[in-house]
């Protein structure tokens, strides 16, 4: 028994000193986790130079865009044919993928050798290969009467300008074929299948077969976003934002972008990694100076340095009492797989003896634990290498999401990771231990490269597929120039019959007369208070007016809320309501006891008699509030104060929003003779020529006249233009057939027309994996400021996902970029059919003064054209466009609901005590 231990401790003690004694002669090989994440931040700046336009023609790391937009989303189906070159066989796969929905695919291949002769050769030769060995693959597997589509997984690197094309930039491994570089290796395959007449192909896609094993796990797994591939070569790709890589043009979306880190180090950047094992391993390659990170990593290359090693040792005396064998003098005698052999954790030893003695070697006891520990810190430099650039993509990718931790999958493929017995576990620990916030899982790829290729192809089909329906469901809000024109002729046939006497009560847009008849001329002074309903606000304002040189305008305000059940409950209640909000302001700003001229801005359809008569016409923006409806609301509001009997006020004006905007500006440009409210609602005004107001009598001077064009086509006259989105919202809105132009053109209705068309599109599969979630059911969820923020330049897709996150969508990138490309088409068809209504009013404007060409300003309000980042762009073009003879200036107002109505009580009297001089 005594002996068995004493035999074990003299083993442990052999072990433990060959151990250090390799240690101790390989010490520049064994990377501690400072080194690791050193060589992760170079790494890392290493992608940026790559990404950046200016940076890319001096980086190593290439960061090729693949063209490849979208992960698998598990709707593709399909027959398709892959081949995959690059590897030590050529392979020719038949892939069919199934819709299901349990995202299952069928996968059956062919192998063929690559001789020498082939990877070698010339370029023409390769492809006749490559061509012959599908055509052989369809006539096995009776598919030569078949057309189907194709993708080619070439794993060199290429520069890719769109899926279906590349340009080789260098070989790789142990390819050397003339005539291919710096040429399309898609149209070299295209014309070599050409010759063969018999069997019909399209090539759709150009795969790095890193792509294909990111795309294949893709598919399994809808977290994969990074592919790996170590075993001949090693290579990572990783989906990019679109916004990060100059070299493609758009900021939408994201792209899988192929590293091609192999050539890591190739300007000198691992030079104080480099052991001079690595020097001479390069010095003797097929391309010294190249790829020289893939050399100390990919398996080509690990065999060839533990040979390297052992022959130094043994020369040193260090091994096999110095004897060196012929077989250890030749290259590429120990390769990947003898390594591999020799690490086995039972086994290992045993297996060391026999390759060893197989090289002529005659290893005593200690050369095998010696040359078993050789290979171990080869192979573990190898994965600490390998784990230290990934951990850089990883934590990209975290950054790019801006997330404190991350889960995401890993696709990984090649020999090197599924044959070794210890490389797997080793990478996974230390990419764990250098990125502790990505919790990673890595999934093996199951003949990636080239189920992967046919994945990408299907992808491709099925974008191709959903790009139709998208522009079919949208191509309704596309308005052509001659259809703008079309409508701004039709709004100026209905200006005019709202201004005749004969048809004015039955046209849509009702050109109400708002016996406002001048502008500010600067005298304008004293104390009025103005009070502003037209939303879910309500506001009371104390303005003063100085005239003179010391000219101004000075605001107090106060803010009440409107609570729905008043909105929608009696007349009563609501004037009741707003003179509780006027008491509170009076006694806040004390003076309850004055009696100060007001001026109402009422934003709602009123028939007006005088400027201090206002008959409600009807409800608009959610207001339901009964026995309104053709009711005074000057003496409503009158009543209401009289119930209260607290204070009494000199109620001079009732006053739309929208010509109170007209007001502000025209204190600061007396040339604005137009107002434009686009808002929660849409209207506009303008001062009219009284000899065209056939309703009011009198024929000098002008008047403001309120279109309250939001009525425009409830006639049926833009039926043409309406879409099956507007009818449903119009159909499910508090007044259906009534205000159809607002209903197009407004805030209030425009996020409602969004939500509609993601309904759809999620029925038809295009969004949302096809579930409609309890959130988007909601009318009203898809609020108007969400158009605004998702619409934003500024706003990366990330934020866009966030958006919808806050709405209880569950959004892809790729949903992401749908949902604003959606928002686009409505908010740009309500911005042209807002100009082309505005452009029938300037146009009218200038026949008017009888004029060639018309200077003029518009006075403008309401947050869709503030805050909305195009809105306001495309409305000027419309108006540019459809009115060229007339020189719009548009003027953003300062507060029109509130300083205008004061500004036009303060007008009205003037005017009057003009009128009593």
């Amino acid at each position: 028994m005594f002996a068995v231990h004493l035999l074990a401790f003299h083993f442990t003690k052999l072990k433990e000193d060959q151990i250090k004694k390799v240690d101790r002669y390989l010490y520049h090989m064994r990377l501690s986790d400072d080194v690791l994440l050193d060589v992760m931040a170079r790494f890392q700046a290493e992608m940026v130079k790559g990404l950046g336009r200016d940076t890319n023609p001096t980086a190593t790391v290439k960061m090729l865009p693949s063209f490849v937009r979208s992960l698998p989303d598990g709707s593709e189906k399909g027959d398709f044919l892959a081949v995959d070159l690059g590897g030590s066989q050529f392979r020719a796969h038949q892939v069919k993928v199934f819709d299901d929905g349990k995202q299952s695919s069928q996968l059956e291949s062919k192998f063929y050798p690559t001789p020498k002769e082939v990877t070698q050769g010339n370029g023409a030769e390769l492809f006749d290969y490559v061509a012959d060995c599908l055509l052989d693959f369809m006539e096995t597997k009776n598919l030569k009467h078949k057309k189907l589509p194709l993708g080619f997984t070439f794993s060199f690197p290429c520069k890719q300008t769109k899926l279906e094309e590349g340009v080789l930039l260098a070989w790789t491994k142990h390819f050397k074929v003339r005539g291919v570089q710096d040429t399309d290796v898609v149209s070299a395959l295209r014309k070599a299948l050409q010759k063969h007449k018999d069997i019909d192909i399209d090539v759709l896609a150009l795969v790095n077969d890193t792509v294909g094993t990111m795309m294949t796990c893709g598919y399994d797994d809808q977290r994969c976003e990074v592919g790996l591939i170590i075993g001949t070569g090693t290579n990572a790709c990783y989906m990019e934002e679109m916004r990060h890589i100059d070299l493609v043009e758009g900021d939408e979306g994201r792209m899988c972008i192929n590293t091609e880190w192999g050539a890591f180090g190739d300007d000198g950047a691992l030079d104080d990694l480099r052991t001079e094992f690595d020097r001479e391993l390069d010095l003797g390659s097929l391309n010294p100076g190249k790829q020289l990170f893939e050399k100390m990593i990919s398996s080509l290359y690990l065999g060839e340095l533990v040979r390297l090693i052992l022959l130094k040792m043994t020369k040193e005396g260090l091994l096999f009492n110095g004897k060196v064998s012929t077989a250890l003098l030749t290259k590429g005698k120990i390769e990947m797989k003898h390594v591999s052999a020799m690490e086995k954790y039972k086994e290992g030893l045993s297996n060391t003896k026999e390759i060893l003695t197989e090289l002529n070697l005659f290893p005593s006891e200690e050369d095998c634990i010696a040359v078993q520990h050789v290979c171990t810190i080869v192979s573990f430099r190898s994965a600490n290498l390998c784990a230290a650039t990934l951990a850089a993509i990883l934590t990209r990718l975290k950054e790019n999401k801006k997330l404190l931790r991350m889960r995401t999958t890993v696709g990984i493929d090649g020999g090197l990771y599924k044959t070794h017995p210890q490389y797997a576990k080793r990478l996974h620990k230390v990419v764990r231990r250098l990125v502790p916030t990505c919790d990673v899982r890595f999934l093996l790829s199951v003949s990636g490269s080239g189920k992967g290729a046919a994945m990408v192809t299907a992808v491709a089909y099925r974008l191709a597929a959903q790009r139709k329906q998208i522009d079919a469901a949208l191509a309704p809000f596309l308005l052509s120039l001659e259809t703008l024109r079309e409508v701004k002729n039709k709004m100026r046939t209905e200006l005019e019959y709202g201004l005749k006497r004969e048809t004015q009560a039955s046209a849509t847009v009702k050109m109400l007369p708002t016996y406002v008849c001048g502008t500010p001329d600067g005298t304008e002074k004293g104390k009025f208070l103005a009070l502003d309903l037209g939303g879910t606000n309500f506001r009371v304002l104390l303005v003063k007016i100085r005239s003179g040189r010391r000219r101004s305008v000075q605001m107090y305000n106060k803010i009440f809320a409107i609570p729905l059940e008043i909105m929608q409950g009696t007349g009563e209640e609501l004037f009741d309501h707003i003179v509780q909000c006027i008491a509170d302001f009076l006694e806040y700003m004390g003076i309850k006891g004055a009696r100060l001229p007001l001026g109402f801005t009422f934003s709602f359809p009123c028939r007006q008699a005088s400027i201090d008569k206002g008959t409600l016409v009807g409800w608009t923006k959610g207001f339901k509030a009964t026995d309104c409806e053709g009711e005074d609301v000057v003496d409503m509001l009158r009543e209401a104060i009289r119930r209260r009997n607290e204070f009494d006020l000199d109620i001079v004006a009732v006053v739309n929003d929208t010509v109170g905007t007209m007001m502000t500006c025209g204190y600061e440009d007396p040339n604005c003779e137009i107002g434009l409210i686009a808002g929660t609602g849409s209207n506009v005004c303008y001062m009219e020529d009284m000899k065209n107001i056939e309703i009011v009598e009198g024929n000098e001077g002008k008047m403001c006249i309120n279109t309250e064009w939001g009525g425009f086509g409830d006639n049926g006259c833009i039926d043409n233009i309406r879409t099956q989105y507007d009818k449903e919202v119009d159909e499910g809105s508090l007044n259906p057939g009534k205000q159809r132009y607002e209903k197009m053109t407004s805030g209030m209705y425009l996020g409602e027309i969004v939500r509609q068309i993601l309904i759809d599109l999620t029925k038809q599969g295009l969004l949302f994996r096809g579930q409609i979630s309890e959130s988007l059911r909601k009318r009203g969820i898809f609020e108007t400021k969400f158009l605004s923020q998702i619409e934003s330049d500024r706003l990366a897709l990330l934020q866009v996902r966030r958006i919808l996150q806050q709405l209880g969508l569950d959004s892809t990138c790729e949903d992401s970029i749908i949902v604003k490309e959606v928002c686009g088409a409505v908010s740009k068809r309500a911005a042209q059919l807002c100009g082309a209504g505005l452009a029938a009013i300037v146009e009218k404007k200038r026949e008017n003064r009888g004029v060639e060409h018309l200077q003029i300003t518009v006075g403008v309000d309401g947050t869709l054209y503030k805050l909305h980042p195009h809105f306001s762009r495309v409305l000027r073009e419309t108006v540019k466009e459809l009115a060229p003879q007339c020189d719009v200036t548009f003027m953003l107002s300062e507060d029109g609901s509130g300083k205008g109505a004061a500004l036009i009580t303060a007008v009205a009297k003037r005017l009057h005590n003009v009128g009593q001089k």
